[in-house]
């Protein structure tokens, strides 16, 4: 995966005082110039929580040894933790100014510590396997960034075993690379040929270890400059955008850090604005807890809507599961309630402060800091934090005081849906050993998987989270299973439901014009179709119920549909509007979206579906963007 810089590296060090330090070329405690850290870009930095520390360590002394883990992480040091792109999961581990190491996650085996010379360097002295000996003759060509060779390994600990992380040292215990080994501990002191060890970390490097213990008090008085600057700004941001909109203004509070960011901006700001939290139903219980929690502490009004229980499982029979590029969920069970609650609240619109961060993702980098959501009519969205990076929310949250979801100390570096689809494997075990939720899910997966005959890699390895897995994936988990894993069939993951069409052009009595006869693969509830083609025009129904007209469109009850007219883009075009309210009746899923959309209130929610039941100017304006539609639609070609 290629490297995306989402914005500017903001993180520095000050050596003197062994400290990280935001923006500044300068500390403002000891006034010492501070250096600019190599991290990999995107560099949304975070801060390593105890949980953290404590798996680095126990793969430190996993892979080489007691006392591994802290000689490489000693206690009273800040380390920070950088996301960086791999297959699955990887992340870079800052201590005392320098990159020092990765840990990655890997299909299969999960968790792995990889070396740099530094950290190689802190375990050297005290690792007791993981280890390969050289010979001396070996170091220069190893210095060159050469392979280890068989005929060059005087020794290695006898549970190296191909494929492992391991150290390079020669006879005298002094580290002289990292490498991935080629063959076994046995294999590689007989063997007089072939390569024993990749290396991958050669170059000689100064053992960088601070001496000195801080705490992030400490860090957090030396980026107290930056925090004020921010701070600052972010207010003046929120209070101008409040001047600017004639709009009743809220916080939107998902119970993640970045939205308690923001809702404590709005409090330095003076404002107390009331906190909208959407539960989409697949939320943490910890983090519906941290939302109660953190709106008492504060005192502020809260303003609270639900999705319908059956929103998300309700709706696996039309949509299956959902996947990395198919989250209909985020339009049923967020945007959906949110659009009732807007409506419900904030009938004439609403301006909210959203947590949104350039850093988050490409897409997010190259949003507006204010701006309209097509999806949720009446809403004005604003980031006061759109230009800061990861470590500059958690710093200013830990110059507040203020309590976060106990998930970000659980191992999650995010926090959304428990079985949120653009989660990595790695978060998702993390969520299968320590929630109550997931179970659930993970029943439906197992019968949707039996019901298709599915092979067991596809929820063993979460294969659900794309529509067909890439081929990146497959080549890994056919790596580590040893089975060749072939595309899976789409269409047996997700429902097969296409409408086939036929074009017509003549100028016969029947055909004046252009025809287009359509056929879908099963039946048509007339009835039901009656509540809501109004939309279209005026609506004919056949007093035996057996079709229905509408805008130049009929749709018979087994299936068949014809329009007809004079060209045939007006034609196909009805044809479509026809088949998205034959979609909307069918596959509704009660997110009031077109109900929000509809200039004279003409449509309305009834038994959990939205019904015409006022007279219709045919507008059109309802019509925009619906989970049950757009969800669908790169499965027909109209």
């Amino acid at each position: 995966m290629a490297a995306v810089r989402l914005g500017k590296n903001h993180l520095r060090w000050c050596f003197c005082c062994n400290v990280p330090v935001l923006e500044d070329t300068v500390c403002s405690i000891c006034g010492s110039a501070t250096e600019e850290v190599e991290i990999t870009p995107p560099g949304d930095v975070r801060p390593a929580f105890p949980h953290d520390v404590e798996l680095i360590k126990k793969l430190a002394d996993d892979q080489f040894g007691d006392g591994s883990g802290d000689a490489l992480l000693p206690d009273g040091h800040i380390v920070l933790l950088n996301k960086a792109p791999s297959l699955d999961r990887m992340d870079e581990i800052i201590i005392d100014g320098r990159t020092v190491a990765s840990i990655r996650y890997d299909m299969g085996s999960g968790w792995i510590l990889i070396n740099r010379m530094q950290s190689a360097m802190r375990i050297g002295n005290v690792m007791t396997k993981g280890y390969v000996i050289c010979d001396p003759s070996a170091v220069r060509f190893i210095r060159e960034s050469k392979n280890l060779m068989a005929p060059g390994v005087v020794d290695a600990h006898p549970d190296v075993k191909e494929g492992d992380e391991v150290i390079i040292a020669d006879t005298e215990k002094n580290v002289i690379a990292t490498g991935l080994a080629r063959m076994s501990a046995s294999v590689m002191i007989l063997e007089e040929k072939g390569v024993a060890v990749k290396t991958k970390w050669t170059k000689p490097e100064i053992l960088s270890v601070s001496d000195r213990k801080v705490t992030w008090d400490d860090t957090i008085k030396a980026n107290e400059p930056v925090l004020i600057r921010r701070r600052d700004e972010a207010a003046s941001f929120i209070n101008s955008t409040i001047e600017r909109y004639d709009l009743p203004a809220v916080v939107s509070f998902s119970g993640g850090k970045d939205s308690l960011a923001t809702l404590l901006l709005t409090l330095d700001a003076g404002r107390k604005l009331p906190v909208m939290f959407i539960d989409t139903g697949l939320e943490f219980n910890e983090t519906v807890k941290h939302v109660h929690d953190t709106v008492s502490a504060y005192a502020l009004e809260l303003i609270e809507e639900k999705a319908p229980d059956d929103a998300f499982f309700g709706n696996l029979d039309y949509f299956g599961p959902p996947a990395k590029d198919f989250r209909w969920c985020c339009k049923t069970n967020k945007l959906g309630p949110t659009v009732n609650a807007i409506l419900r609240n904030f009938p004439d619109g609403v301006l909210s402060f959203i947590g949104q961060r350039k850093y988050e993702s490409e897409s997010r980098h190259s949003k507006p800091r204010i701006w309209t959501n097509p999806w949720t009519p009446g809403q004005t969205g604003a980031s006061p934090i759109q230009n800061w990076n990861s470590l500059h929310v958690w710093m200013y949250i830990f110059w507040k005081k203020a309590d976060h979801n106990i998930w970000y100390s659980r191992g999650l570096d995010r926090i959304g849906c428990f079985m949120c689809p653009a989660s990595d494997l790695a978060e998702l075990e993390t969520v299968k050993g320590k929630s109550d939720r997931y179970g659930q899910w993970n029943s439906y997966l197992e019968e949707f998987s039996s019901s298709r005959r599915l092979p067991k890699e596809w929820n063993d390895f979460a294969l659900w989270r794309w529509k067909k897995p890439p081929q990146s994936i497959r080549e890994e988990v056919s790596r580590v299973t040893g089975k060749e894993m072939h595309e899976l069939n789409e269409q047996s993951v997700r429902s097969d439901d296409r409408l086939f069409l036929k074009t017509q052009e003549g100028h016969s009595p029947c055909v004046l014009g252009f025809s287009v006869e359509g056929a879908l693969s099963r039946s048509v509830n007339i009835d039901d179709l009656g509540k809501l083609a109004g939309i279209l025009g005026k609506v004919t129904v056949d007093t035996d119920g057996q079709w229905l007209t509408a805008d130049n469109v009929t749709v018979f009850r087994e299936g068949s549909i014809i329009s007809k007219g004079s060209a045939e883009d007006e034609v196909r075009a009805a044809m479509r509007k026809m088949f998205e309210i034959i979609t909307r009746t069918e596959q509704c899923v009660g997110c009031s979206l077109c109900i929000a959309r509809c200039p004279d209130g003409a449509l309305s929610m009834k038994d959990g579906h939205a019904t015409l039941e006022r007279e219709c100017r045919h507008c059109g304006k309802c019509l925009g963007p619906c989970p049950a539609v757009n969800f669908r639609e790169e499965e027909f070609n109209l």
